[in-house]
C-alpha cells in the first residue's frame, strides 16, 4: 500500500467513526437534554441583557439599525427636494430675466409677486 491509500483509509474511517459519534450523541436522550438547557440559558441570558439594554433606556440594535435606514431615506428624499429647489429657482431666474428682457412688458406686470394664502 502507498503513503496516499492508507491515508485515504485513515481519513475514511475516521469520517466513519465521527459520524457514529455524531450519531450516537444525538440519540442519546442525557446529551440531548443538556444541549436544550445550554440553548435555553443562552436565550434566557439574551433575555435578561435585552431587558437590562432597555431598563437603561440604551437602544438595541435592531433599534439603531432602524434608525439608520429612517436617516438614509430621509436624507434621499432631502436631496431630492435640494434637487428639485435648485431646478425651480433655476427656472424662476430664467423667467425673471425674460421678463425683463421683454420690451412690452410693464413693471407691475414684470413682478412676480405671489398673493398670499390667507386671501
Amino acid at each position: 500500500m502507498t503513503d496516499s491509500d492508507e491515508q485515504a483509509g485513515f481519513r475514511a474511517r475516521g469520517e466513519e467513526a465521527l459520524g457514529e459519534l455524531a450519531q450516537a450523541l444525538l440519540e442519546n436522550p442525557v446529551f440531548n437534554g443538556a444541549l436544550g438547557k445550554a440553548l435555553g440559558a443562552g436565550e434566557r441570558a439574551a433575555g435578561a441583557q435585552r431587558g437590562a439594554m432597555s431598563a437603561l433606556n440604551f437602544a438595541s440594535s435592531s433599534d439603531v439599525e432602524r434608525l439608520e435606514q429612517r436617516l438614509r431615506s430621509l436624507s434621499i428624499r432631502l436631496e431630492a427636494l435640494e434637487d428639485r429647489l435648485d431646478e425651480i429657482s433655476g427656472d424662476l431666474g430664467a423667467l425673471r430675466r425674460r421678463m425683463e428682457d421683454s420690451p412690452g412688458v410693464s413693471s407691475a406686470q414684470g413682478s412676480l409677486a405671489v398673493a398670499d394664502a390667507e386671501d
